[in-house]
């Protein structure tokens, strides 16, 4: 793969949040990941409006701009690495969050939650396993099992449908299903001007 010359701070992929009170939001992911914000970078538009703003999260920069009347209701779906699943969850907890899916083994070198933030943003939030961390676990995701057994490529149907998930993994696939069909818009009839007082 041709090595890229990406600047410091941004990943090959960045992603862009389109929201109402997107300061609001931008706030609220500085106190739960430990964001840092890049002032330089806020462009306003000529109707007032956030246009461009920047939130450097570990080796990722997310960017925003403010929804304007208009544009359609468009959720994000973002997946974080953090140090401490279970004090980020509380962290957004306190900003009001929901979580979705309480931290979960995850194959066993990972541990798996989900939560969703007032804005009706879904993020899957993870950490790698001690064993992951220290090298002792040499564990791949060719390793994780799938619902047909790799082992049976000879074409053994028998072995797919005996298989069933683990209570683990039927809460995090059952935890997703009841949270997607909740990412409606919280500012459906609000004005774009007034939403921010919606989040004070």
């Amino acid at each position: 793969m041709t090595q890229l010359n990406v600047p410091d701070g941004y990943a090959t992929v960045n992603p862009f949040i389109i929201t109402r009170d997107a300061d609001g939001l931008i706030r609220f992911l500085t106190d739960v990941f430990g964001g840092i914000d890049h002032p330089d970078a806020r462009t306003m538009d000529h109707d007032g409006l956030l246009l461009h703003a920047e939130l450097q999260i570990g080796d990722t920069t997310v960017m925003f701009a403010e929804r304007k009347p208009g544009w359609p209701y468009t959720p994000a779906l973002l997946q974080v690495y953090v140090d401490d699943v279970q004090a980020t969850l509380e962290r957004a907890e306190r900003g009001g969050a929901e979580v979705i899916t309480r931290p979960t083994d995850f194959f066993g070198f990972h541990v798996f939650s989900r939560f969703l933030d007032p804005w009706r943003n879904l993020w899957w939030v993870y950490s790698a396993s001690a064993a992951t961390e220290g090298g002792e676990d040499d564990s791949t995701w060719d390793d994780a099992p799938t619902d047909y057994d790799r082992a049976d490529d000879a074409g053994d149907e028998s072995a797919a449908e005996d298989w069933q998930p683990t209570p683990e993994l039927s809460y995090i696939h059952d935890t997703l299903l009841g949270a997607l069909p909740r990412l409606q818009d919280p500012y459906a009839g609000a004005d774009t001007r007034s939403a921010s007082m919606l989040s004070a």
